[in-house]
């Protein structure tokens, strides 16, 4: 596979331990880490009271109850219990800590506020539900459960567009931006000045001067290490309605697991794009940080493209004092007519809704594979239900193969997702490694007929922890260019045997084991 020749990317500014330790991260951490520390102080300062010791390991024992016969992940329970059981004043005041965050609580009730307003807005076509119901019965009931907790239909009327790369992307990005006449939303976990932004940026203030509504959001980690602080005020400057989402402040707390890992991009409400490409030089493979940046993107034309619309509506209206109404957005004509093309679901997810929406499109796709299942993922951090599906699918024939970075991004992880490989090899299951670099794609494929693209890791963080989002396909035949690309992938990646699992160094195998202890938090 040839790939063009990419810079290493520039290091502007102090270096070394001098800049780290001026840093806003290392800052950052620093303020959290000394919160810690006097929770840490106030626990075993509890502790060393005799009667305050009594009342711990009562308190130890109720929570522990309550925590066993909590409906949360199983793997989650287990860690709390252990911390509690090893830790106990500081385990159970770091439990009721999390549990009783007070802007966890309010962001979650507006949230549901949000989905109560929104429900008026897509109404699903009877017609195409009950085609599909005809056609599959499986598929129209993950339809169904999919509208039910997201409230984004199945639609037919779309033209899928997929592309192999941050390159592909980037170029169809630009030409659609240059169309846009009414509004352009962009939401990101990444925005990162640089070629790639600043010539998006020079779009987008050409089109505001031309009278577009142009929105940007962008996840609150972006001021730690990609933008300035305050950028959304630059923005705004321009004409930009500009916001951060959940701001990452110094203060331990919860609120900052939960990040916005969506990548969402609608033009006047006819065209989105979604996938895992951000919007920084290294996605485009302008700049080299692992190699070769294998990444996907879908683009929708037609009707479902309203689903990504009103997910962005949602999202930028949980910082708002009052909701907006959205009807200027939604109730739109789409121009483009396409006959015969299949079923395109949008979706997003959430961290505060009783369903696991992204995980459970997932294991409909595992779950009714009949010849192959094909998955790519930068990140493998599974739990016993998705792990058993794999295997389930292996076992009974499925020829499951899933794609992993040949250079990833982050060690520690890596370590944690070689931990998997072994249970999995055994059970049938295929696992390759992409040579010449970092895959960031997260994308399933199945039987040539269903396939989704978008933000959802196979990682505890993704699926349980972030909002999200992405795009069910079913019977579209942009399936067969997803699967052409996976195909390339496989010829480009090193598959991984048993024996070189087993062979591994005792600490490598070692530190991954213990990571596993800490995988919910990954």
């Amino acid at each position: 596979m040839e790939h063009r020749k990419i810079n290493k990317p520039e290091h502007k500014g102090k270096k070394g331990l001098a800049a780290f330790l001026f840093s806003r991260i290392f800052i950052f951490g620093l303020m959290v880490a000394l919160q810690v520390g006097v929770f840490m102080a106030l626990a075993y300062n509890a502790s060393l009271s005799k009667g305050m010791s009594y009342c711990i390991t009562i308190l130890q024992i109720l929570v522990v109850i309550y925590i066993v016969n909590d409906k949360s992940d199983p793997t989650m329970k287990l860690i709390w219990v252990i911390f509690i059981m090893i830790v106990p004043a500081f385990g159970i005041l770091m439990y009721l800590y999390f549990m009783l965050q007070p802007g966890s609580i309010l962001l979650k009730k507006k949230l549901e506020h949000i989905d109560v307003r929104s429900d008026r807005y897509l109404i699903p076509d009877q017609n195409i539900y009950n085609d599909l119901q005809i056609q599959d019965k499986q598929v129209s009931m993950i339809a169904k459960y999919v509208y039910d907790n997201t409230g984004c239909p199945v639609y037919r009327n779309t033209e899928v567009t997929y592309f192999n790369c941050g390159e592909a992307k980037y170029k169809a990005l630009i030409e659609q931006l240059e169309e846009a006449q009414d509004f352009i939303f962009m939401e990101y976990f990444i925005i990162e000045e640089g070629r790639v932004w600043n010539s998006i940026l020079r779009v987008l203030e050409k089109k505001v001067q031309q009278g577009v509504e142009v929105r940007v959001m962008y996840d609150g980690l972006c001021s730690l290490t990609k933008l300035p602080v305050g950028y959304f005020k630059k923005l705004r400057r321009k004409g930009i309605k500009s916001k951060t989402f959940a701001p990452a402040r110094p203060f331990f707390t919860t609120q900052q697991n939960n990040r916005d890992h969506r990548k969402v991009l609608v033009i006047d409400g006819k065209v989105a794009f979604t996938g895992g490409i951000n919007l920084a030089d290294e996605y485009m493979n302008i700049v080299e940080r692992f190699g070769y940046w294998k990444d996907t993107a879908v683009m929708l034309r037609g009707d479902a493209a309203k689903s990504f619309t009103l997910m962005f509506l949602q999202m930028w209206n949980v910082t708002e004092k009052t909701i907006g109404n959205f009807d200027r957005y939604l109730d739109i004509d789409i121009p483009y007519k396409f006959p015969n093309n299949g079923y395109v679901i949008g979706y997003g997810d959430d961290p505060f809704g009783k369903e696991h929406v992204g995980e459970s499109v997932y294991l409909h796709i595992i779950n009714t594979a009949n010849r192959y299942l094909h998955i790519v993922t930068p990140y493998l951090v599974i739990d016993n239900v998705m792990m058993s599906s794999l295997k389930f699918a292996a076992k009974r024939g499925v020829d499951v193969k899933i794609v992993m970075p040949g250079i990833p991004d982050k060690a520690y992880a890596f370590c944690l997702a070689r931990t998997y490989y072994s249970e999995l090899i055994e059970a049938g299951v295929e696992i390759y490694e992409y040579t010449p670099g970092f895959t960031h794609a997260k994308m399933f494929i199945s039987d040539d007929e269903k396939a989704t693209v978008g933000t959802i890791n196979l990682d505890y963080r993704s699926l349980f922890l972030h909002f999200e989002n992405g795009c069910f396909i079913y019977k579209n035949k942009t399936i067969l260019d997803i699967e052409e690309d996976y195909q390339q992938m496989l010829k480009d990646s090193k598959k991984v045997s048993l024996i070189e699992c087993r062979n591994r160094p005792v600490l490598y195998k070692a530190c991954g084991k213990v990571l596993r202890l800490l995988a919910p938090l990954m």
